[in-house]
């Protein structure tokens, strides 16, 4: 068949929910599309969230073989392949690749106490620049760390550490390979260079990690190895096309979003929310929080995150929404799409009511929890809700003036993805609280079209990632900001929301101290 024919992309998108097989031609069209929901994790106690990755791997082959199923385009004029996964999910493998248990999901909170300071040089400029606490943090959260103190024999006979990116990798091309642009996590990852660590690195001392259990780089754009016979027959790809790198779920959201220069701004309303913008040079968002790899070669993901963001949706339902979620079930509908119209009955600001999102703590703020002040008598269920989404939308503005502050250069203009994107309130209080356009991508996949461009640049297809963004992704709905409502939440956002932190932290220590939680590092 001649190179000509070669017109479509198969991405594969691995998330926390579901895994989907998508076919996207060389317009960014989403041809067709397979979804096969996951059960995120298991917990063998409180706080553990793990899943077997070869329960993974076999839903992904559900997912491509459903694909074939439901497509009439011919595999012939499949060019390759691309493979997005969620980030931070890690796995020791044996001699043979394979598991040795269980991986642990990024959802996971257990940590390692009793784990040796990092001492010598690096340990004393840690604590003159006061990040040493930050760098326990981490040296606790570090999975590796965790595996070695409590399962020894595990670590023993672990020959590879992997994400589950990796895992994929291996079990579809059979080479021990990943993306450069899905290392994000607790490795001895250099983000600046964008390799593997060299040896007198601080990261080395953070876990056990030896560098013979990781595995070759490649960077987005490049070929990973082709399809093996054995996953052809396992997920019904035609054997011998190429896998080509593409990023972690997040930094592909950013590239699908049509987000490649610092100026565009890309918020991310998924489980987890985000800010995110691709920058040419590396810096620090905040202070020892390194930049991520972008989804393209020698750029980055300047991100600021909020661990739980639109998981508060999922906690409202649960806790508040028990008659929204009786219409739905009768409706035949999701429950969220019942949830503009609290929103749509409670004005701009909700009525004094401000939340901030801290639901989880974070590396920075390890202290941290949430709240919600400016509780009244006339404030109801619809208040709180708008305020989660209010309160998001103030902690994801925070850290786009953090990343203008440390950059230089301001963003003018927003791409909305994940699944909030789908509100039409969350996208207008975005607009309004953010005091820019706000706009939606023409696909909701942006994940899985983030790394088909990725494909479709390293396949020679699009001649490079500027073609690729032009050829591939549009804006759909553009929300412009209500001046009247812009200025109501500019005065809450500097005089309450950019306040409540500082003011709070003393009585977070406090709450801490007392009750243990959330344990101090």
């Amino acid at each position: 068949m001649n190179r000509d024919a070669k017109t479509h992309i198969l991405a594969i998108d691995n998330g926390t929910q579901s895994v989907r097989a998508l076919l996207f031609d060389l317009k960014g069209n989403l041809i067709e599309k397979s979804r096969v929901v996951l059960e995120p994790y298991f917990s063998e106690k409180p706080g553990w969230a793990e899943q077997h990755a070869d329960y993974f791997w076999e839903n992904l082959g559900k997912a491509c073989q459903q694909l074939w199923e439901k497509t009439s385009v011919p595999k012939e004029s499949i060019a390759g392949v691309a493979l997005t996964t969620q980030r931070n999910c890690v796995i020791c493998l044996d001699k043979d690749g394979k598991p040795l248990r269980p991986f642990i999901h990024w959802l996971d909170q257990r940590s390692t106490e009793g784990v040796k300071p990092i001492g010598g040089l690096w340990g004393a400029l840690f604590k003159l620049a006061r990040v040493d606490g930050t760098v326990r943090y981490v040296q606790k959260e570090a999975e590796a760390n965790w595996i070695h103190a409590n399962q020894p024999d595990i670590w023993e006979q672990t020959h590879k550490f992997v994400f589950l990116s990796g895992y994929f990798i291996l079990k579809l091309t059979g080479e021990y390979r990943d993306s450069i642009g899905s290392q994000v996590g607790y490795f001895p990852f250099d983000n600046k260079g964008l390799k593997w660590c060299k040896d007198k690195h601080w990261k080395w001392q953070v876990s056990p990690i030896d560098r013979s259990q990781l595995v070759e780089l490649v960077p987005p754009g490049e070929t990973l190895g082709t399809i093996t016979k054995e996953a052809a027959e396992a997920t019904g790809i035609p054997k011998g096309l190429p896998l080509i790198a593409a990023a972690t779920d997040k930094a592909c959201e950013v590239l699908g979003a049509g987000c490649l220069e610092q100026e565009v701004g890309c918020l991310s309303y998924g489980t987890t929310a985000t800010f995110n913008t691709i920058s040419k040079k590396y810096f620090e968002p905040v202070p020892i929080i390194p930049s991520f790899p972008a989804p393209v070669p020698d750029r980055y993901c300047t991100e600021f995150m909020i661990y739980r963001g639109y998981w508060m949706v999922n906690w409202f339902k649960k806790q508040f929404a028990l008659r929204e979620q009786q219409i739905a079930d009768q409706k035949g509908i999701e429950p969220e799409k019942l949830f503009d119209d609290l929103v749509h009955e409670v004005p701009p600001g909700s009525m004094g009511l401000t939340l901030q999102p801290y639901w989880s703590p974070g590396l920075r703020t390890p202290e941290a929890k949430g709240a919600i002040i400016g509780f009244g008598d006339i404030h109801t269920r619809s208040h709180v809700y708008r305020a989660i989404l209010e309160g998001l939308a103030y902690g994801l503005r925070d850290g786009k003036e953090k990343i203008e502050k440390r950059s230089g250069v301001p963003v003018k203009k927003l791409i909305v993805a994940g699944g909030g994107s789908q509100s039409e309130a969350a996208m207008q209080l975005t607009a309004d609280i953010f005091g820019l356009p706000a706009s939606r991508p023409h696909v909701y996949e942006t994940s899985g079209l983030g790394a088909a461009i990725d494909a479709a640049v390293g396949l020679g297809l699009h001649r490079d990632f500027e073609t690729a963004i032009g050829e591939m992704t549009r804006v759909g709905v553009t929300y412009e900001p209500v001046e009247k409502n812009r200025k109501i939440y500019n005065n809450l956002y500097k005089n309450v929301y950019l306040k409540l932190y500082k003011r709070l932290q003393p009585l977070y220590s406090e709450i801490q101290s007392i009750t243990g939680y959330p344990e101090r590092t």
